[in-house]
């Protein structure tokens, strides 16, 4: 049987790396390293990041969407909230403002640069990227109304003076981000969990511009359905005549591969997980050198925050392009726009908690530049996502955005 012979999803580098990568995170931290070994953590960090890409997709191929995207999403998220209550309780005043940077950064990385590079790849595969507009029109909402209640009020709050919450509103703020985050996780797993699957693509490119809804499709296979039925009862009898070995092809997944066993699966959610901490605990021993860099060239506080966010999205940025290159855009954007609210959701209740023991402020409200860009990229991505069909324009549009922010991060 084809079950005998079947190729473990598990390679020898993607078992080995994950390993090397944490030794190289327990002997660099907290150690002052020259620029040699420096080198050498920034390499593992670099193969942690294709380890943990590569272990999110067998876990995903294992459980299906939109369960595969929420593992990467929740994981990463979860160590970079760690990395960023780490980073502020070492680093004194000068990381009152790390918590914003990052998940803004974070934010702008994911609608942004995520949305946008798994855009460009699939418009120039399929020449228009189609994906669910309920899915991904829901997740941009929960996106928006986090990042508006968590970022923007803290500069125009009056409680507390400077751009930062009273005691009582980072309280709210924080059950409220919890609270919609487990929404969105509810919704997004059980009640429509049809809104956030991939949308069949060939079906998909002879749709005029208004995409089919779930409830529209439905309505559509049940009625082809029936001739299916009648077609299958008469290759039944065809097949019991003069074909009774041969058996007709069953549906199979997009990616045309078996899913993974349980052990694979269980093993490769073990050594994603190991990758994650290594991807995060390796930025975290290279962030005081980027950190003396940004300081000797004479750039913003701010540009760590950008670094250490672009090195944390590293994993989930190239599993949504690999997602995008398989004709799976709404994977893509589930990740993008997962991360984004994990991000969000999970940073501000660990800061508000972590709170009670850091001394010192803790900014959160954004600066007129920053909320002028959330603001044109919640607009953007809106227009984007609304028809549920995307060209190459929209993905120049996402991808200048991001190219704005970086720049404007450079040179306020």
């Amino acid at each position: 049987m084809s079950t005998a012979t079947r190729k473990s999803p598990l390679t020898d580098w993607t078992l080995v790396v994950p390993v090397v990568a944490l030794v190289a995170l327990v002997f660099s931290w907290g150690r002052d390293l020259p620029s040699g070994v420096v080198a050498l953590v920034a390499l593992c960090l670099g193969g942690a990041v294709l380890a943990a890409v590569h272990h999110a997709e067998v876990v995903a191929h294992r459980v299906g969407e939109p369960f595969g995207s929420l593992v990467l999403a929740v994981a990463v998220t979860v160590i970079e909230v760690a990395l960023i209550v780490t980073l502020m309780a070492d680093g004194g005043p000068k990381t009152a403002s790390l918590a914003r940077d990052t998940v803004f950064a974070a934010v702008m990385i994911t609608c942004n640069g995520i949305v946008g590079l798994s855009l460009l790849v699939g418009a120039l595969r399929t020449r228009v990227a189609v994906f669910n507009a309920e899915g991904s029109g829901a997740a941009l909402a929960t996106v928006a109304t986090l990042a508006v209640l968590s970022l923007v009020l803290p500069t125009f709050t009056t409680s507390k003076p400077g751009p930062e919450f009273s005691t009582a509103q980072l309280a709210f703020a924080a059950v409220a981000s919890l609270s919609l985050y487990g929404v969105f996780i509810a919704v997004q797993t059980v009640r429509h969990r049809d809104y956030f699957l991939p949308v069949d693509t060939g079906a998909g490119r002879s749709r005029p511009a208004g995409a089919a809804s779930p409830s529209e499709a439905a309505t559509a296979m049940a009625s082809a359905s029936a001739l299916a039925s009648a077609s299958a009862l008469a290759s039944a009898s065809a097949s019991a005549g003069g074909g009774a070995g041969r058996e007709a092809p069953a549906p199979v997944d997009e990616d045309h591969a078996e899913p993974p066993s349980v052990r694979d699966a269980l093993i490769s959610l073990g050594l994603l997980l190991v990758a994650l901490v290594a991807v995060v605990g390796d930025a975290k021993a290279v962030s005081p050198t980027i950190e003396s860099g940004v300081e000797s060239a004479g750039l913003p506080n701010a540009v760590v925050g950008v670094i250490i966010a672009l090195l944390v999205l590293a994993p989930e940025t190239l599993a949504a392009v690999r997602a995008a290159r398989r004709d799976r855009v709404q994977t893509s954007l589930n990740l993008a726009y997962g991360s984004a609210i994990a991000s969000i959701g999970l940073t501000i209740p660990a800061i508000a908690l972590a709170s009670i023991w850091l001394s010192g402020p803790l900014l959160l409200g954004l600066g007129p530049i920053h909320m002028v860009l959330l603001a044109l990229t919640i607009v953007v991505s809106a227009l984007t996502i609304v028809p549920g069909r995307a060209t190459l324009l929209q993905a120049g549009v996402h991808l200048v955005l991001l190219a704005a922010y970086l720049f404007l991060a450079v040179s306020p």
